[in-house]
């Protein structure tokens, strides 16, 4: 088995952090309000990591106060996707979509051959979310969006596919991605679907151990050139994200 750990400070968790006062808006910089910290090359954050197989971006970000974030900009060739994690975002794309999205809330947006979307909180609270940018398998397809919801309560101490896979949200690429949402001491056995895949498992919150390597809050890991991979969390309520993808 080959793998890399990113802990939270090899994230740039102290880099691009929101002052929280206006200025002109720069997506992704301090001064529109949002703190993105990301585990891949992107923008002004470069970790010497350009990805993990199909996976380009996997940015973990708060948007401050209301108000701030991505005005409409395009994209083609993205499969974008966003896990809500607390407060409220507001989707806007090119396809007509004008959406409400709050926590356990997901969505799929693929540009294809060419689309736009806005990203915004105008709540007063913070919005939490984990956005992941994924290379399709095809290119130049018709653009699509689908949403579903994660409910945490309902899938307590199971592995739930949520996209790709064996998921409702099918994806134009041999990926996949799964949640864990623990509050008591298990094992966990993650099978991949063939040596040929890798994936990369991201602590949203509390602790875990992947074969042997203890995580905490924000800690990553990619693994590959193995067949399964196995998870033990405690009885601290941990968040996992699993993203499975063909190396």
């Amino acid at each position: 088995m080959e793998s890399f750990v990113l802990k939270t400070e090899d994230r740039g968790y102290n880099k691009l952090v929101s002052v929280g006062g206006p200025a002109s808006y720069i997506a992704g910089h301090p001064d529109a309000f949002i703190t993105r910290r990301s585990s891949f090359n992107f923008g002004d954050y470069q970790t010497g990591r350009h990805g993990f197989g199909k996976i380009r971006v996997f940015g973990d970000e708060i948007f401050t106060h209301a108000g701030c974030g991505y005005n409409m900009h395009p994209h083609h060739d993205f499969i974008i996707m966003a896990f809500i994690l607390s407060g409220e975002l507001t989707h806007i794309n090119t396809l007509g979509k004008v959406d409400t999205l709050k926590a356990g809330d997901y969505y799929a947006f693929s540009a294809g051959s060419g689309g736009k979307h806005c990203e915004l909180n105008i709540d007063q609270e913070d919005l939490h979310v984990i956005y992941v940018w994924v290379l399709p398998d095809m290119l130049l397809l018709p653009p699509t969006y689908q949403r579903a919801h994660f409910n945490s309560i309902a899938a307590r101490n199971k592995l739930v596919p949520l996209v790709g896979g064996n998921s409702s949200m099918p994806i134009d690429q041999d990926l996949s991605i799964s949640r864990l949402d623990s509050d008591a001491p298990g094992t966990y056995e993650y099978k991949l679907k063939s040596p040929n895949h890798g994936a990369y498992v991201f602590v949203v919150e509390g602790s875990a151990t992947l074969d042997g390597v203890l995580l905490g809050k924000r800690d990553s890991v990619g693994v590959w050139d193995t067949d399964r991979i196995t998870l033990q969390t405690g009885a601290e309520k941990s968040d996992i994200l699993i993203v499975e993808t063909i190396m």
